[in-house]
């Protein structure tokens, strides 16, 4: 049963024996999971379904169909990490995926079905089989949401906080033992204070607000990416953002979260076409539009520069209203509201920051670097995304992972509760119009095209940024900060990675190196500054003791 817990004046304190911060898919399946093994408080940034997950369309992939396979799955899901994927970590979710979805169904998700009564399933970018489970036509997130919550409100010993940003990590020693939150009141009230736990399980979410035009919605500012990192967590993959091909173009100047075309659009016909309505696409890949999709990025960004167009179009006029009423009904009405008829006429698509493949380094039962503390979802890196996500992954690592947290962190509740003190390393607070500026300086830099000049401008005006420190705390502040610093080792790991793999593209090294770079970048924020190394690829490392059975 959710108990919602309101805080008061600075200084407040809870405890509990787990704080799972997030309330998408991977923070409500771990704390429901996590439930059975001792109290949960579930801390979010914003109401309990504002996460990314709510806004995810095309649906979630397991090889559900009697004629897939998870070795199938697990092939297309290496094919689109493109040599970087941790294929033990592959292995987990694409065999874990069909129960996982199953006890989905059962826990109450309605998805669409088939004539025969089976869950309908379509396909995306990168996928060789109709895999792709979806809900309500194009509004698969919601209903996975809806139905989460639903459980959740039943679930015992579960208590809830809204609108808290998480600030930063308490230890004990070198472990995790609860965070600091800024609880958003009205007015000047502060609202800091801390949550003590044994526990602690990052579900934050993404950071596509590092960069001005983003499918995210305006809470992903990559707050539990930045509090690994000052906290000495490791790191890995971040130069892997994941630039969705068909977000709606509403024009040079536009800004914050777009309207996303799902990839579930060209799954099931339309096609990508530049001004002479030529599909570009039909040649440079087997699988044309549907190819993954740092391929359908990089071929629209190529054809763009081609013909000097600010955009290319997906045409889809061929499916007919019937279809896309019945299948894309939100697609529509938000192509409808930008002014965009996709019945009459084609839309117009561009690039824009999507997924972060990269984040918190974890191992295969979402353990970090630092003892106590866990994270899945979009916030971790557990590999199995490698350098670009395969469509329709992200639901089900966030799925498959939770569950695997919420079995592993019983070990964590039986030991004596830790003291819990604050972080010893500073954290300089930056002023809230860093913000703006470090989102113009990411996307002109280090967006879908990169390259060493570019990289080097960023690195510059990110430093000159620090020390543009802030005249009060507050949350922009830190939402501010957060941002740099995470846009500060993204650029890190794009400048050191001279190859073009995935969704990260040098024009200054076009082609793919694996003499040189078929391994992995892991960094750490230190005492001196943040450094990389490299991990090797498809390792899959154990950070702290085994779960028993593993």
């Amino acid at each position: 049963m959710i108990e919602r817990l309101t805080a008061g004046a600075p200084g407040w304190h809870v405890d509990t024996d787990v704080v799972v911060i997030g309330s998408g898919i991977a923070g409500l399946v771990a704390a429901i999971r996590a439930a059975a093994h001792g109290r949960v408080l579930l801390v979010t940034k914003a109401l309990l379904d504002a996460g990314s997950t709510r806004w995810a369309q095309g649906g979630i992939a397991a090889a559900l169909a009697p004629e897939d396979s998870p070795a199938e799955h697990l092939a297309d899901t290496l094919t689109a990490g493109v040599g970087l994927c941790d294929e033990d970590a592959v292995a987990a979710l694409v065999t874990e995926g069909p129960g996982a979805v199953r006890r989905l169904i059962e826990a109450g998700a309605h998805f669409d079905l088939a004539p025969d009564g089976s869950v309908s399933l379509t396909r995306e970018g990168g996928h060789h089989r109709r895999r792709i489970a979806h809900a309500g036509g194009d509004a698969t997130g919601a209903e996975i949401s809806r139905a989460l919550l639903a459980v959740l409100k039943e679930t015992d010993g579960v208590e809830v906080i809204e609108h808290a940003l998480v600030l930063d990590l308490l230890m004990d020693g070198g472990r995790a033992a609860g965070v600091t939150l800024h609880v958003m009141g009205e007015g000047s009230h502060d609202g800091v204070g801390a949550v003590r736990a044994r526990a602690v399980i990052l579900a934050t979410g993404g950071l596509g607000q590092v960069f001005a035009a983003t499918t995210n919605p305006e809470v992903s500012t990559g707050d539990g990416v930045a509090l690994a990192l000052r906290a000495g967590a490791e790191v890995a993959d971040l130069e892997f953002v994941q630039f969705h091909p068909t977000v709606m173009w509403l024009g040079p100047d536009a800004e914050g979260q777009q309207p996303l075309i799902s990839e579930a659009v060209r799954g099931e016909g339309a096609h990508l076409v530049d001004a002479s309505g030529e599909r570009f696409m039909a040649g440079r890949h087997e699988l044309a539009e549907l190819a993954p999709r740092d391929v359908v990025a990089k071929g629209i960004m190529s054809r763009m520069r081609e013909t000097g167009e600010p955009c290319m179009w997906l045409d889809g006029r061929h499916l007919g209203a019937a279809f896309w009423e019945s299948r894309f009904p939100n697609i529509l009405a938000s192509c409808r509201l930008h002014g965009v008829d996709p019945v009459t006429e084609p839309v117009p698509v561009v690039p824009a920051a999507h997924y972060a493949s990269g984040g918190v380094r974890t191992d295969l039962r979402g353990r970090t670097t630092i003892p106590g503390l866990y994270a899945c979802g979009e916030v971790a890196c557990t590999g199995v995304h490698g350098a670009n996500r395969l469509a329709s992954n992200s639901l089900l690592e966030g799925l498959v992972f939770a569950e695997r947290i919420g079995e592993a962190i019983r070990d964590d509740l039986a030991g004596p509760r830790p003291q819990a003190r604050p972080s010893e390393r500073a954290t300089g607070l930056l002023d809230p119009s860093v913000r703006a500026e470090v989102q113009h300086v990411m996307s002109a830099y280090c967006g879908v095209l990169r390259g060493a000049e570019g990289l080097a401008k960023a690195e510059r005006r990110l430093a000159e940024l620090a020390t543009r420190t802030s005249a009060r705390p507050g949350v922009a502040a830190w939402e501010a900060t957060n941002l740099h610093q995470v846009a500060t080792a993204v650029v890190a790991a794009a400048r050191t990675r001279a190859e073009t793999r995935g969704s990260h593209w040098r024009e200054d090294f076009p082609g793919r190196d694996d003499a040189a770079w078929l391994g992995r970048l892991a960094g750490r924020l230190g005492p001196d500054g943040y450094t990389l190394r490299t991990l090797p690829a498809r390792a899959a490392e154990t950070t702290t003791t085994p779960v028993k059975g593993e």
